[in-house]
């Protein structure tokens, strides 16, 4: 290469150079009143523009409704940013970015990242703010010296109110809410963030908190009586008012300090369970295959709670603190217990219809029509439910002033039962109106024996009309 080509390639090359740098000096100069090549604010390009102009944009893309405040008791309330006056700012955050960007280094920023996340200067009106906190529903409950702490009878048992937890520490409380709002935050837990506190109690108030655990401690009975699939649980909503108590009102105290039984309302309890479970002559309401719901009353079929053996199983129980499932003692049981003792087996004669049925667990396994008794002259079969007490064959029925031999007989109350009937041609209709039984339930003979030989003794017998 001769000396003429050299110098024309370094003429070229000097005046690529030159053109570069005042290219690079003149966009330094652009960028003098602006942000630098490159530049990301909060994901807005500000290359080139000003404080003020992103700024704008910058606020454009903020929107803030408010702080949601959560109370002890999940309640919430907002604190609305228009009511306080609530205001963004960039423009202090972006002066200070900007004056740490030197215009002449903008090429560095060929080879790095400008992205910048920058946080507004908060403002609003903190008397306003206090004003609406102050009238808001957490600020508004018992101060801490209006506090009390007492025992309680409810519907669930003795239970004691202590205002003095829990109570709401209001300084605590506005300094969260102000921290909040400054972080731009739009829900805010008070009790996640240690604003309530328990306060001390007065010496009366640790008297009346003595009390209270020896009043728990009476109430936790965990006996639960069983009646068939029904469960009775004796829990502190029964026992609280077993609780002996003088003639001032205040409990009475046994020599260990204990609260004391009061073994009349023990056995009042026991009384009033029985009568509610007690089935035998009661009233019970059955569903008819005829479609109806019946009402029959009477009878000898049932449970009879056994009163003095469970007096005195409670009051044993109860002292010992027994936690237990109980099944109750009987002086007689049915096939099942509960107040629904029938069951779904069972002899079902519905004198109305001059029909009997039975049902072995939910199934009908036999129907017939029968003839009971004459109602003509007063010998109507009684209603009730009864039950079979009894199985025998190739009987004579005897009464006044007849005999009738009969090949099944299942009395079912007193000497009423159900049996066959060979002097009958003829059942169901009225017949029973002035030519029925004694008061049996006289049953084809067919019937009858398919019927003996499937029911068993305790069988229940419901009768209506």
């Amino acid at each position: 290469m001769n000396k003429k080509t050299v110098r024309k390639t370094g003429i070229i090359i000097a005046g690529i150079l030159f053109l570069l740098a005042v290219s690079y000096i003149g966009l330094a100069e652009y960028y003098k009143n602006g942000f630098s090549y490159g530049t990301w604010i909060n994901g807005v390009y500000c290359t080139g523009k000003t404080v003020e102009e992103v700024n704008e944009e910058l606020l454009k893309s903020c929107a803030y409704e408010g702080l949601t405040i959560y109370d002890a008791k999940g309640e919430s309330f907002l604190v609305e940013a228009e009511d306080i006056g609530f205001t963004f700012d960039f423009k202090e955050a972006l002066r200070l970015h900007l004056s740490i960007q030197h215009p002449y280094l903008w090429g560095y920023r060929l080879f790095t990242s400008g992205e910048k996340k920058l946080v507004p200067d908060i403002s609003f009106d903190e008397e306003r703010l206090w004003e609406i906190l102050e009238s808001s529903p957490p600020f508004l409950e018992k101060k801490a010296e209006e506090r009390q702490v007492w025992i309680v009878r409810t519907d669930e048992g003795y239970v004691l109110v202590d205002e003095r937890k829990g109570v709401l520490n209001e300084e605590k409380a506005k300094k969260a809410v102000r921290r909040s709002l400054l972080a731009i935050e739009t829900e805010l837990d008070l009790e996640e963030n240690g604003c309530y506190e328990d306060i001390p109690y007065t010496e009366d108030m640790k008297k009346t908190l003595a009390v209270w655990e020896k009043v728990r401690e009476f109430q936790d009975c965990r006996l639960t009586y069983c009646f068939g699939e029904e469960k009775v649980p004796v829990d502190a909503s029964i026992v609280c008012d077993w609780m002996a108590v003088e003639e001032n009102g205040e409990f009475r105290y046994s020599e260990t300090g204990k609260i004391e039984a009061d073994e009349k309302k023990i056995e009042a309890f026991v009384d009033r369970l029985a009568d509610e479970y007690d089935t035998v002559g009661g009233t019970r309401y059955f569903q008819a295959t005829r479609g109806e719901n019946v009402k029959v009353e009477g009878g000898i079929y049932g449970n009879r709670i056994d009163r003095k053996a469970e007096k005195e199983y409670l009051k044993q129980a109860f002292a010992e603190q027994r936690e237990e499932m109980h099944v109750p003692s009987y002086i007689q049981e049915g096939r099942q217990q509960g107040k629904n003792d029938i069951g779904d087996t069972y002899i079902e004669v519905d004198m109305g219809e001059q029909m009997m049925y039975y049902y072995r667990n939910g199934k009908l396994e036999l129907e017939t029509p029968i003839v009971t008794g004459n109602t003509g002259r007063r010998w109507g079969t009684p209603e009730g439910v009864n039950y079979v007490y009894a199985k025998g064959r190739n009987r004579i029925l005897r009464g006044p002033g007849y005999e009738s031999p009969v090949n099944f007989w299942m009395p079912v109350k007193g000497n009423i039962g159900i049996h066959d009937a060979a002097w009958r041609s003829e059942f169901g209709g009225e017949i029973y109106k002035s030519a029925g039984s004694h008061g049996c339930i006289n049953t084809p003979y067919d019937a009858m024996s398919d019927l003996y030989e499937m029911v068993e003794i305790g069988t229940p017998v419901v009768m209506f009309y």
